[in-house]
Order: C-alpha cells, then structure tokens, then sequence
C-alpha cells in the first residue's frame, strides 16, 4: 500500500511538469535584411546611438515643443488608459497565477436547533447544538497537464503585450505633439505670410485705383487687382481658422490648455531636428515597441493551445479539510473531538459534441492570425521606415530647390513692380509676378512642415519617443517578470 503511494505521487509529480504548449518559434522576419537603395535614398550611416534610445531632448531642439511634450506626458487621457490597462492586466495575471497554488481558509460555524417531540425519535422534545472549525482547502485543480500553466502563461504574455502598448502609445504621442505643433506653427506663418501679402495686394489695388481715375489704368486692370485682394483675403479667414483648429488638437493631446509661460519658439527654418540613424531592419524588431506587442500575443495564443490540448484530458481536483466538531462550544477543542474531509474528484471527458476539438482548432487559428499581425506588424514597420529614408533625401532636395524658386520670384517681383510703375508693362505681368511670389512663399513654408513631420515619423518608426534623456536605456531595466 505504502508503495502504490508513494508511486501515485511520484506519477503526479511528473505530470505536473508537463506542458502541452506547442515549441515557441520566432517566425522568420517577411523583410529584406537592408533598407531600400537607389538615387531617392542617402547612404545609411551607423551611429553610436540608435534611434529608440535617442532621448526626446535631445531629438527635438525647440525649448517651447519639449515643454508641451513633458505637458502631454503628464497628463494625456490616452497614455493614461493605456498606463491603467497594465496594472488590469496585471491583476489578472496575478488571479490566474493563483490557480497554481491550493487556497487555503478556515472556517468556523455553529447551530443549535429545537426538535419537536412528535418529531423526535425519543418522544421528547429536544435541542441539538453543532460547533466546528477546520482549516482546509477547497476545490484545488492538481495541474498534471498544465493546463493551469497554460493559462497562466497566456494571462503573463497578455500583461507583457500592454507594458509594450504602453510604449508604443507613449511614442505615438510624443510624435503627434510634435506634429500638432509643427502644423501650428506653419499655419501661423502662413497667417502671417498672407496678411502681408493681403496688405500688399491693397496697396496695389489702390494704386491701380487711382490709375485708372486719371484714366492710366483700365477698368480691367482695376477689376484684375480687386481679384487679387479678394482671394487673399480669403486665404487670410482660412489660415486664421486653422491656427485656431491647431490650438484646439494641441489642447486635446496635451489633455489640458497650451502653458501660459510657454518658452519662445523657434523659427520655423531653425535647426528643429537632431538627425537619427536608421541602423538595420534586424534592429527594429528589438526596438520597436509595436513587434514586441505582436509577438507578446502571439506567444499568448500559443500558450491558448496548450490549454486546448489540456481540455482533452482528465482534471483531478481535491477538496479537504481538518478541526474539530463538538456539539458544546466549551469542548470544541477537546481530546477526541478531532475530524478531517479528503474528497478527491476526477473529471474525464467522454462526450462534448465535439467541443473539445473545435476549441482546439480555433486556439490553432488564432495563433496562424497572430502570425499573420505580427509579420504585418513588421512589414508596416519597414515601410515607415522606408518611406522616411526616401522623404529624407528627397525633401533636402526639394526644399533647396524651393528657396532658389522663391528667390527667383522675388526677383522677377521687384523687376515687374519697377517697370509696372514707370509704365513700361501692365497691370497683369506686376499681378503675376505677386501671385508667384506668394505661391513659392506658402509653397517652401508648407514644404518645410512636411519635411519636420517626415522626420518627426521617422524617428517614431524607428522606436523614438520612449526615453526622456539619451542614454537612459542603458539605466533601465527590462521589464521584470511580476512575482505576484
């Protein structure tokens, strides 16, 4: 007898160390192992820090933008959710983790009750009294093949995946504060670009005016210029519309009103950006706070499939309990009067209508989904990335170009206004050279902004955004498994 024990026990100790969670494998990455090359892209250059342990400081020079990022990281509702979506996930995890350990309580009762006599077995009315305290344990699943562990795995990789959405959330806004207030900023010199050339424009207008009085201008000339003025001002209600449609998206992402002591911005074409280094595409599946996400849930549906195959097997559960039990309270722990329950139970799956096999076969699926996001999750990566590399070149390029167009337009403005006082061209070449002039103005202001945000997104791609200061990812530890 003591040996089919001490066999029984031995047996469930080994079982209790099975897993029917599936070999975890990294699935191959679906992107090339270089970023792109060709006449759009600059050389890649490597650099001391990579782009994700850049610190926010330092990427973006204007002391007014680091005040409204360090405003946004306070006290934005959306880091805020995601913040609390991670002590959630945490409780979880540590109710599913308590599965794996017997629940322990005591409990104490007592009763007395009255029996009629023509109830009573004796003839004679009587009163019972019951008094019991045990310490015992209830219900508690021995876990012989891990389905416990299973979902226990599964709750731990879904709390890993939202310390991960927090990052990504935090790198989101930091990029969407900075692109809100770069777009400010470009709307307000566009503003300001537009009421000077509004002024200037009714200058003309009036001139052409007074031209046309003494009979020097024509009525076309006149009605030329009146259109000129007109779409200004048009231009003029919309830009001041937007400045004020900016102000309200920064407030909503900063989750309070813009600091009445904000620091003075920078000009628009000052040194805004630090620039960041793209490294290798193998790096940004350690750096990017997104794939880690993915790969956290996809680990968590893997896990799933360990309980699924669990299901199909027995589930033994015990319930027992020690004390005493003595019908007077004085004697309650008394000599003798000791009692004790040991009640196991066994479950064996026989028929379910095929339940078991369909829950297998969806935890399956779910996994072949998650692989599906996780290698999406990758490739989308790349793409920012890409995309960022080829607007880097490109946008130097092009804003060069822009400010040689504007200096040329303001050349031919200077020659037509010249020639159109003293008479030698009409009103309409002295009208275009100001339309130019004002296109290329709001064209390189507008190109300048698109620029900032391409920058602004590579930097996320590449996982900036999370650390305040460079080199504090060398100060922080990785997240810890919680203990419970």
């Amino acid at each position: 007898m003591t040996k089919s024990l001490l066999s029984l026990a031995v047996t469930a100790f080994i079982l209790g160390g099975c897993s029917l969670i599936p070999d975890y494998q990294t699935p191959e990455s679906p992107v090339a192992a270089q970023w792109p090359q060709g006449p759009a892209y600059s050389p890649t250059q490597s650099a001391e820090v990579a782009a994700a342990e850049q610190g926010w400081r330092q990427f973006f020079h204007d002391p007014a933008l680091q005040q409204l990022i360090q405003t946004s990281l306070v006290n934005n509702r959306d880091l805020r959710v995601a913040a609390l979506n991670i002590d959630a996930y945490r409780a979880q995890y540590r109710i599913q983790r308590a599965d794996l350990f017997p629940a322990v309580s005591a409990t104490a009762s007592g009763s007395r009750q009255r029996v009629p006599a023509n109830m009573s077995t004796s003839g004679e009315s009587s009163i019972t009294s019951q008094y019991s305290a045990t310490l015992g344990v209830s219900a508690y699943e021995l876990d012989l093949f891990g389905r416990v562990r299973s979902l226990t795995e599964q709750a731990l990789e879904t709390y890993l995946s939202s310390e991960q959405a927090r990052r990504s959330t935090q790198i989101a806004l930091v990029a969407s504060v900075a692109n809100a207030y770069y777009t400010w900023q470009a709307d307000q010199a566009l503003f300001k670009l537009t009421e000077e050339t509004l002024k200037t424009y009714e200058e003309s207008y009036n001139l052409t005016r007074r031209s046309n009085e003494v009979g020097v201008a024509s009525a076309l000339d006149v009605s030329q210029s009146r259109t000129a003025v007109e779409g200004a001002r048009v231009k003029y209600s919309q830009y001041q519309r937007l400045v004020a449609q900016d102000v309200n998206s920064l407030t909503v992402l900063l989750g309070t009103g813009i600091p009445a002591d904000l620091a003075k911005p920078l000009e628009l074409n000052a040194d805004q950006l630090a620039e960041v280094p793209a490294g290798l595409p193998s790096e940004i599946l350690q750096r990017r706070p997104d794939i880690q996400e993915a790969e956290h849930l996809l680990k968590a549906a893997n896990a799933n499939i360990g309980a699924a195959r669990a299901a199909f097997f027995p589930s033994i559960s015990l319930t027992a309990n020690a004390g005493s039990l003595s019908p007077d309270m004085g004697h309650l722990f008394a000599g003798g009067q000791g009692t004790w329950l040991f009640q196991p139970q066994i479950n064996l799956p026989i028929f379910n209508a095929g339940s078991l096999k369909a829950s297998l076969d969806y935890s399956k699926i779910q996994k072949d989904i998650n692989v599906a996001k996780y290698e999406k999750t990758i490739q989308t990566a790349f793409q920012e990335v890409s995309d960022g590399l080829a607007a880097r070149k490109t946008f130097e390029e092009q804003l060069q170009a822009q400010r040689d167009l504007v200096q040329a337009n303001q050349d031919y403005y200077r020659l037509a206004e010249r020639r159109y006082r003293i008479g030698i061209d009409s009103n309409l070449t002295f009208l275009d050279a100001q339309r130019n002039l004002y296109s290329s103005q709001q064209s390189l202001i507008t190109d300048r902004l698109s620029q900032l945000t391409s920058e602004v997104n590579l930097y996320k791609a590449l996982g900036g955004g999370w650390y305040e200061q460079t080199g504090q990812a060398n100060q922080q530890a990785s997240v810890d498994t919680p203990k419970g």
